[in-house]
């Protein structure tokens, strides 16, 4: 059963929030990130991605890097930018985003859970970002980005979080540069807290769907000091790791889409002929996304495809076969297009749904790449079949949104 804790905050105070509150880590490159915070001191990636005040030469595990965000961090707290509550509190996390609508609970979410697979994973992580995110944590001293956990809905939650959204004032209430409404909460109320706990107390599973390297890296921690200090108290805050967890039915999962450089030798024509083989292929006249699972929108020397896949290619009683993105890297992919694996092959690149579909025609007509595939989006429901399962995704099957802000709270481990 999922254990979960209250913890004192670390947060920015209410007339900073939206200065200080920054996109994740992961999101942005070090150039991206130096232009976002050249009129904005406050910003937390001065904290959580701290390269930006560090020399290039510095390589990503330079201690230096890591001295330097938690120097940031405090200065922050000394000239009083950032304060931490004086009781542990559980939080209450809403996001709008047009027309969509999240609410999810702020907690710390144990590292047996997730040794044990109560927290279940749907993506493998690359050692050198465990260790990068690791010499993060443990310098710092802190979870400073979110982890982003889901579970399958409970009214009664949902309930207790309607509640203290109607009765309580919020925190923070800001809309950021992505026009994404953030509205932070703090859950006190010690009865309140504790019903919380209780009620996930109740649930057998939570699904990791965002954070696989920052979970990791919380768990080495919480491992390295339990044998540093030769203790078995589950009680220390390193064997918690911040998280918002999620209700499924509200989780937002857009398209990952692929570009491909080339054709692997092929001219157009041929590879339409390949392609006619394992999908029925009609042109069209409009940019679309795909409308259904198994269909693909692709974009090709100034013109728009549907791919349907044929039933022969489809393999539906396999949860990671039966995956578009799979169906792709299996059918297109890795036999025509010779790309065998996605992960380091400089050939393809992934873009986000959030970015557009015209994203993909403005980048093979700047002749950069010759192909486009837009994705239809992977189901929640097939996440967590994935992760029932105890298999794992190919790589970028899944794109959240809206993104958790940085900084709008962190977990002391100590």
């Amino acid at each position: 059963m999922a254990v979960i804790k209250p913890f004192k905050g670390i947060r920015p105070v209410k007339e900073k929030a939206k200065d200080v509150c920054a996109p994740p880590y992961d999101t942005l490159n070090v150039k991206e990130a130096r232009d976002m915070v050249k009129k904005n001191k406050y910003s937390f990636l001065h904290v959580e991605k701290s390269e930006i005040d560090c020399p290039d030469s510095y390589d990503v595990h330079d201690q230096r890097i890591f001295d330097k965000g938690r120097e940031n961090l405090e200065k922050m707290l000394k000239e009083r930018v950032m304060m931490q509550d004086k009781e542990e509190c559980l939080y209450i996390y809403k996001q709008i985003m047009g027309k969509h609508t999240q609410t999810g609970i702020v907690a710390g979410a144990s590292v047996d859970d997730y040794i044990s697979d109560v927290i279940k994973k749907h993506e493998n992580t690359r050692e050198d970002k465990e260790i990068e995110r690791a010499m993060h944590i443990d310098t710092i001293d802190a979870n400073t980005g979110c982890v982003f956990l889901t579970y399958r809905k409970r009214a009664e939650i949902n309930e207790i979080v309607e509640r203290v959204m109607k009765e309580s004032k919020p925190e923070y209430d800001f809309i950021d540069e992505l026009n994404v409404r953030h509205i932070f909460y703090a859950v006190k109320d010690k009865k309140t807290i504790d019903e919380i706990v209780k009620m996930f107390a109740k649930i057998e599973t939570l699904y990791v769907a965002d954070g696989h390297h920052r979970s990791a890296a919380a768990t080495r921690i919480a491992l390295k000091r339990r044998k540093e200090e030769k203790s078995k108290s589950k009680t220390a805050e390193y064997n918690y790791f911040l998280s918002v967890i999620f209700p499924d039915d509200e989780m937002l999962i857009m398209d990952y889409n692929r570009v491909v450089k080339d054709l692997n030798g092929m001219s157009k024509e041929k590879f339409i002929k390949e392609l006619e083989k394992k999908f029925f292929v009609q042109k069209i006249k409009i940019m679309q996304k795909p409308v259904k699972i198994h269909d693909f929108s692709m974009y090709i020397d100034k013109e728009w495809y549907t791919l349907r896949a044929k039933d022969e290619i489809i393999e539906r009683r396999d949860f990671i076969k039966s995956l578009d993105v799979s169906i792709l890297q299996e059918n297109v992919l890795n036999p025509l297009l010779g790309i065998e694996n996605p992960r380091t092959d400089k050939r393809i690149n992934f873009i986000g749904g959030i970015r557009g579909i015209e994203e993909l025609k403005k980048l093979v007509d700047s002749k950069e790449y010759k192909v486009a595939f837009a994705l239809y989006p992977t189901s929640m429901e097939q996440l967590m079949n994935v992760s029932d399962s105890g298999k794992v995704m190919p790589p970028k099957s899944t794109w959240f949104e809206p993104k958790l802000r940085s900084g709008i709270v962190i977990h002391k481990l100590s």
